[in-house]
């Protein structure tokens, strides 16, 4: 694609758009959008290949707004350029089930790649798309035939910048030579304080050439030809690019412009009338002249560009049939056909071979048995590859110019599991990636977000209790757990042997509408005996492991602690108290079952105690106030891990006493 001709009035139609929206909803960010019309109009028309009536189309190029906050630029764009987003719909910007959201969020807009307003989020998912991109295009393009190949275009602003995660996941970028990522700095010098050189004088820049990325430098941002030369530059510099625009956020108000109140409010009817007189926008509230939706409209362009790559993909099909199958089908994120029957096997392998190994390294005998018929697993760790174990044998690690289905994330817990979300968004890939428990907070806005966008992303969690031991409650998890099952549409799984840590995997693996976490111990742990029935229902969440008639009391337990729960059901049967085992590796999945089955696993009028080494709040919600908890609600000790578990009274006598209180 080259630079077309410019209607002079395409940016300020975007310009109208947001303010009138804005405007009209009392709520919003009218600045960015204002500020950042002429890059828009530079991308949007010179640049991004794309097809309006085909936002799934395989080999788009990929636009994501980082800066979120400024979503009304992103609707402006799509509506003007023929997406199904109508004048309704930006009229309705900001109301309840509206396709205009606040931020942009991915499945309720045609067009949007991904949900954004953490800021920083958004280009380290920019990140993840450039790497499925590079990985995929070197696994299936053939001469002459580059069936994959296209760009990840970001807009970013000082806020994006500033946090943390933009270090971590832009560093990586840069060791890996993503060249086909773009990302365009909207340099305003204005956040929600005020003027950002009082806190955030980065040499922006600098930073970014250290990465080892490709900087164009004070480009004019409303200029759109010197912006579409620095895209066009940035294609051919065989890195990824930060192009620096020099921007006035609200340009167009006469009476903002340049300052924060522009950012974050509605400009009020007597500014809103100043921009139209002053930008010449003669179009009422919501109009757009006819020819600048001429100039906009981009549906004949973007089905002649699917159409010339279906064309291409015929042919890729019918030289090379396997290939053009399979990344359809990783496109489509169907499983291969053997894929039941190999996960089957990978169960009936641990019941076999009845292993007492930590639950780590049965998570790593899952992956080795599913990898082989999973080419799309894209594994990882931060930086604890040996001690996470998500290392199989045939992997090969991703390096700068050596693809590869592995990936040393470094010690960057939160860009890892964002850049994951950017790689599950983009398809084509299962990613997975690993850390201690205890970093999971580092990561946590971005398992939230995997759980709001439906994404199957797999964060693979070890060391997960006080059974850490010596290194003590620094790195002891006791609130991870509880906490991460208060995301909702999260599945969270902490298997308690080999067997359950094979079904967990595999019903992670298969889980199309959100991520999952997998959750194992360092210590190792008993193989539990069960029937065929029991190993089916492993897979509803929780299932009775052991049943006794006339049961006086349900042991309720997960991972570490259900082989405590066994020891204290034969202690209490010694003492005539019939108890009934339950072993519940994810309530998420457990709570989503119908009432009947969970009746048959919690019998109504058996009292409860529920034994995890965690908080115990969480719990009350399965042994109600009359039932009891054995959890730890307070941090850790650096001890042996033996030493600490009767320490913190995960002992039989304890659980023994405790039923005692419930059943008196």
């Amino acid at each position: 694609m080259t630079f077309t001709p410019q209607h002079p009035q395409k940016a300020n139609a975007i310009r109208a758009l947001a303010m009138d929206a804005v405007q009209k909803a009392n709520s919003g960010h009218p600045g960015m959008p204002m500020g950042m019309a002429e890059i828009a109009v530079a991308l949007w028309s010179g640049h991004y290949r794309h097809n309006p009536a085909n936002p799934g189309w395989v080999n788009r190029d990929r636009f994501l707004l980082s800066n979120g906050h400024g979503s009304m630029l992103h609707y402006a764009l799509l509506h003007l350029s023929g997406y199904a987003v109508s004048m309704d719909d930006i009229q309705a910007f900001r109301q309840l089930h509206s396709k205009t959201p606040g931020h942009p969020e991915v499945g309720y807009t045609p067009g949007v790649e991904t949900t954004t307003g953490p800021l920083g989020q958004g280009i380290a998912n920019a990140v993840g798309m450039a790497l499925a991109e590079w990985l995929l295009a070197s696994e299936f393009n053939k001469p002459g035939l580059d069936v994959v190949d296209h760009y990840t275009y970001a807009f970013v602003g000082d806020g994006c910048l500033m946090e943390g995660i933009s270090h971590e996941a832009c560093a990586l970028a840069g060791t890996l030579g993503l060249k086909k990522l773009i990302a365009l700095y909207d340099d305003n010098g204005i956040s929600i304080d005020g003027k950002v050189e009082g806190w955030f004088t980065d040499d922006t820049p600098a930073r970014f050439e250290a990465y080892g990325w490709n900087v164009i430098r004070a480009v004019d941002g409303h200029d759109v030809a010197a912006v579409s030369a620095a895209i066009e530059a940035a294609k051919q510099a065989g890195k990824p690019t930060l192009i620096c625009c020099k921007t006035i956020i609200g340009k167009g108000s006469p009476n903002l412009q340049g300052g924060d109140k522009v950012h974050g409010a509605a400009l009020g009817d007597k500014e809103v009338a100043a921009v139209r007189e002053y930008i010449g926008w003669s179009a009422a509230p919501f109009e757009v002249p006819a020819d600048v939706y001429a100039a906009w409209d981009f549906k004949a362009a973007g089905a002649q560009l699917e159409a010339d790559w279906a064309a291409k993909f015929a042919e890729y099909s019918a030289q090379y049939p396997q290939e053009a199958a399979e990344l359809s089908r990783r496109m489509a994120g169907e499983l291969p056909g053997n894929f039941e029957a190999t996960l089957a096997a990978g169960i009936a392998a641990t019941v076999e071979k009845k292993e007492n190994i930590a639950t780590r390294k049965a998570s790593q005998n899952a992956i080795q048995a599913l990898a082989p018929v999973l080419p799309e697993f894209l594994g990882g760790s931060a930086d604890l590859t040996g001690s996470n174990l998500t290392n199989w044998k045939e992997i090969t690690p991703v390096r700068s110019g050596q693809p590869g289905n592995h990936i040393n994330y470094g010690v960057r817990e939160f860009g890892m599991s964002a850049i994951m979300n950017g790689v599950a968004l983009h398809g084509g890939y299962i990613p997975f990636g690993a850390t201690f428990l205890t970093f999971a907070d580092y990561s946590r806005n971005a398992l939230r977000m995997a759980a709001l966008m439906k994404q199957r992303s797999i964060f693979v969690f070890t060391h997960d209790s006080i059974g850490l031991g010596e290194d003590g409650p620094t790195h002891q998890s006791v609130e991870h757990v509880s906490s991460l099952r208060l995301i909702p549409n999260l599945d969270n799984w902490r298997p308690c042997d080999t067997t359950e840590s094979m079904v967990a995997w595999g019903e992670a693996v298969k889980r199309k509408n959100g991520p999952s976490t997998l959750i194992f111990s360092r210590q190792n742990l008993p193989y539990q005996e069960r029937s065929a029935a029991q190993i089916a229902d492993i897979a509803r969440g929780g299932y009775v492991l052991k049943e006794v008639a006339d049961a006086k009391v349900t042991l309720i337990a997960t991972g570490s602690e259900i082989e405590l729960a066994q020891a204290a059901a034969t202690a209490l049967a010694a003492e005539g108290i019939a108890a009934r085992v339950v072993s519940m590796p994810s309530t998420d999945v457990f709570d989503r079952q119908d009432a009947a089955y969970k009746a048959s696993v919690l019998t109504k009028g058996v009292p409860r105690v529920a034994i995890e080494a965690g908080v115990t709040d969480f719990w009350y919600k399965y042994v109600g106030l009359e039932g009891a908890v054995v959890g730890i609600d307070t941090f850790g000790e650096s001890a042996p891990a033996g030493v600490l578990f009767k320490h913190f009274g995960f002992t039989v006598d304890n659980v023994v006493a405790k039923v005692k209180t419930v059943i008196a």
